[in-house]
């Protein structure tokens, strides 16, 4: 047994108890597996308390993606390409992911290549702000690129 105002030693089950008790504290099971089991005399309450503090605090530091989503055509315009391209960029500065897209709606599916080679311009163009965390890629009837910020 261990904890503070106490003197680590062996006790049996019910001295253990005891000593806790007159401390008006819990006696709590630290490592069962050892030998003999090591039990803390401690506040148990103030003690999941300060766990859950803890967890909150860590959680509170984890950085949370956004992930932003661009969507294109495969006959997009320059103009509107830019205007897409500037928002990537702003997103990127953010620190946001940038998932681009390219739509293909009916027939338009036969232009695959074309998608993908409006992808890669896409990169090309924010390769200053960030990079290709996942080259372009046909699913159904999308062709999809995700594009992380640089740090």
């Amino acid at each position: 047994m261990v904890g503070d105002n106490v003197t680590p030693d062996i006790y049996n089950l019910r001295d253990a108890l005891a000593i806790a008790e007159n401390l008006g504290l819990d006696l709590v099971e630290i490592s069962p597996t050892a030998n003999p089991p090591v039990c803390k005399v401690i506040d148990y309450k103030k003690f999941l308390y300060e766990l859950k503090k803890k967890q909150k605090e860590m959680k509170a530091k984890t950085a949370k993606v956004v992930v932003k989503e661009i969507r294109l055509g495969p006959n997009t315009d320059d103009h509107d390409f830019n205007f897409k391209l500037n928002h990537a960029i702003k997103f990127l500065q953010d620190g946001s992911k940038v998932k681009v897209d390219v739509f293909f709606k009916g027939r338009s599916i036969i232009y695959k290549d074309q998608g993908e080679l409006m992808l890669l311009k896409f990169a090309q163009g924010v390769v200053d702000y960030g990079k290709i965390e996942q080259m372009p890629r046909l699913e159904g009837k999308r062709m999809i690129m995700i594009i992380a910020p640089k740090k």
